[in-house]
């Protein structure tokens, strides 16, 4: 991480504050400025066929500049208030970085 972070919406740097859910996933994009796309995996059971299904959804997070998400990235983000109209978390840590898949 950066020491000379000037991202007010920093959970380390800045003077947003986290709380409520901790989710973890991997991300798929960062092409947007200071967001990036973070895709979670899950597990449904569905009773009447006695079958579990995956699912996948894709949350738009807030990536401060101090931490220099790259896509492949294993990341923890949390929940935070509302940073634009679609984004209301922000990346807390780098669990894993991970390769870029071409």
């Amino acid at each position: 991480m950066v020491d000379d972070c000037k991202d007010k919406n920093c959970p380390v740097h800045g003077n947003i504050g986290v709380h409520g859910m901790k989710k973890t996933g991997k991300v798929i994009s960062t092409k947007m400025k200071r967001t990036a796309v973070v895709e979670l995996d899950s597990v449904k059971y569905f009773p009447k066929y006695k079958r579990w299904a995956k699912r996948k959804s894709k949350v738009p997070v807030h990536n401060p500049d101090c931490m220099k998400v790259m896509v492949g990235d294993i990341v923890t983000f949390k929940e935070s208030r509302k940073i634009s109209k679609t984004k209301a978390w922000v990346i807390t840590e780098i669990n894993k970085k991970g390769e870029v898949e071409q």
